[in-house]
């Protein structure tokens, strides 16, 4: 039988994974309603926000794998929302690049989707959700280490 500190870790793990699915779920749901995909609204995100970016460098920014990359900078591309670059100093790299059509895009979606987002995490007030993030960061830290 687990003494109350070994308990008290497998409760947060069971809350902090369930708020997690509950919160993506409408997430990704607001994400699908504005016609893409969570990939791609992420990956739509990441241009937007940073820029150029080499193709390699995507998925470990999103968290996806290479081969899902792929795939949605293909779709991304065929609507014309991203475009590939070669690399005129090395022909291996291939960045992806949002185009005018993905800015604008992603500019009239995107301060929806804040406020849904907003809205679902309304739980908290603006001084616990600071406290939640550095938590969380310091959680996150925690885990690395092993």
């Amino acid at each position: 039988m687990p003494d109350q500190e070994h308990a008290a870790s497998l409760k947060l793990l069971v809350v902090l994974s369930k708020a997690y699915k509950t919160i993506m779920d409408h997430a990704i749901k607001d994400m699908r309603q504005r016609g893409l995909s969570p990939s791609e609204f992420t990956i739509l995100e990441v241009l937007f926000n940073k820029g150029r970016i080499p193709l390699q460098q995507i998925g470990d920014k999103i968290l996806i794998t290479s081969g899902s990359v792929t795939y949605n900078i293909d779709k991304l591309v065929k609507k014309g929302l991203i475009r590939r670059v070669p690399c005129e100093q090395d022909r291996r790299v291939i960045y992806a690049e949002i185009t005018t059509e993905g800015t604008e895009l992603f500019e009239n979606i995107f301060p929806d989707h804040s406020e849904f987002v907003h809205s679902r995490l309304s739980g908290l007030n603006y001084e616990e959700k600071l406290q939640a993030i550095e938590l969380l960061k310091r959680l996150g830290k925690g885990a690395e280490g092993f």
